[in-house]
Parts: structure tokens; C-alpha cells; sequence
């Protein structure tokens, strides 16, 4: 093809019918109740699935906390140290 401008003129084209793809010699005779559908679940995903199924609080933690609180056994110097170590790695 040559373009020559808009104001150059071409001579009529000839019309060609459309392509067409040359059928496959071999045709596969098998019905599509032929096969069956399988899924393969990982020990993994099997797992990430049970996540759903753990409470996000943790009742049994949480009134072992408070029995501690009222005790007044759960505030201890080595608990204190390290909560201010970790807020000071927060802060710097």
C-alpha cells in the first residue's frame, strides 16, 4: 500500500471474502461428562481456613488477666521495664 496524500485517488480494490481457519484434522470425540473436576486443597489453606473458627478474644486470657489485676499480681517490675523498653523503640 502506498499513500500518496488526500488528494491522490486509488482504483477500485477487490473484495476478498473472509479468512478462514483451517479445521483441526483431529477432532476430540470425548463428551464433556467425560472428565471429572477435582480440588486439591493444601495442608496450608486448610489451616488459614480454620483461623475464621478462633475467637478473636481470648475469654480464658482475659479473666486470668483481671483475677491477676485484682490480686494486684499482674503489674511486676520486669513487666514495667519492658513495656517502657518497647515504647521507647516506638518513640526513637
Amino acid at each position: 500500500m502506498h499513500i500518496n496524500g488526500p488528494t491522490a485517488v486509488h482504483p477500485a480494490q477487490p473484495i476478498q471474502g473472509p479468512h478462514r481457519s483451517q479445521q483441526a484434522t483431529a477432532i476430540d470425540q470425548r463428551s464433556q461428562f467425560d472428565t471429572v473436576d477435582e480440588l486439591d486443597i493444601s495442608h496450608e489453606a486448610d489451616f488459614a481456613s480454620q483461623v475464621k473458627d478462633i475467637p478473636d478474644i481470648r475469654a480464658d486470657r482475659v479473666a486470668q488477666i483481671k483475677a491477676q489485676i485484682a490480686d494486684g499480681t499482674y503489674l511486676t517490675d520486669d513487666k514495667l521495664d519492658l513495656a517502657l523498653e518497647r515504647l521507647l523503640d516506638e518513640i526513637g
